[in-house]
C-alpha cells in the first residue's frame, strides 16, 4: 500500500524519530510499504519519518534493477570517513528541488534488519549518500537545512506555492 509522504516544509519532518520497540509484522508491514510508496515514488530511500510515522526505520534501494530494497531499522552510524564529497542532492519530500551537499564518502551503519537480525552495512558511493541522507529524516533533518538560508528560504516558498496550487487544483 503507497503511503503518503509528508512534503516541506511540513513542521512533521522535524520531528526526531524514536527507537523501533520491536521488530514485529506491524513493523515488517511498514517496511513493505515505504518500500512500495519509494519506488512508485522513483525514490532510493525513504525514511519512516517521511509518511509521518515518527519510528527510527528507513528504507533503501539503490540498485540499477531496483529488486534489492533494504531495511534499517534503529540505523546508527558506527565509523564515518574522514573524507566527505559534496554531491547533488533531492528529496521525496522536497520534489523537484536538487542541490550540493557534503557527505562522508565511506560509512558503516548498524541496525537491525527486517526479520531483527543485527548487521553491519559497510557502505560508499551513492548508498554511504543515500544512508546519511536518509538518517538526518530520522533525525528531524531535512537535505534543504545544509543550504544557505536564502536558497532555504526560496526553496520553501516554492514548495509552499506548489502545495496551494495543487490544492486548488483538486
Amino acid at each position: 500500500m503507497a503511503l503518503t509522504i509528508l512534503c516541506y516544509p511540513d513542521p512533521r519532518l522535524h520531528t526526531v524519530a524514536k527507537p523501533v520497540q520491536a521488530v514485529d509484522d506491524r513493523i515488517r508491514q511498514l517496511a513493505r510499504d515505504m518500500i512500495d510508496t519509494m519506488y512508485q515514488a522513483s525514490g532510493v530511500g525513504l525514511a519512516a519519518t517521511q509518511v509521518n510515522v515518527h519510528e527510527r526505520l528507513i528504507v533503501l534501494d539503490v540498485s540499477d534493477t531496483r529488486d534489492q530494497p533494504m531495511v534499517l531499522i534503529n540505523p546508527e552510524l558506527v565509523w564515518t570517513s574522514p573524507e566527505k564529497k559534496l554531491n547533488e542532492e533531492g528529496c521525496l519530500s522536497v520534489p523537484g528541488i536538487y542541490d550540493g551537499v557534503e557527505r562522508h564518502l565511506s560509512v558503516h551503519v548498524k541496525a537491525l534488519d527486517e526479520h531483527g537480525n543485527a548487521r553491519v552495512i559497510e557502505a560508499e558511493g551513492l548508498l554511504a549518500i543515500c544512508v546519511q541522507h536518509e538518517m538526518d529524516h530520522l533525525m528531524g533533518k531535512v537535505f534543504v537545512e545544509y543550504l544557505s538560508l536564502l536558497k532555504r528560504n526560496r526553496i520553501k516558498t516554492k514548495m509552499v506555492k506548489h502545495q496551494r496550487e495543487l490544492r486548488a487544483a483538486s
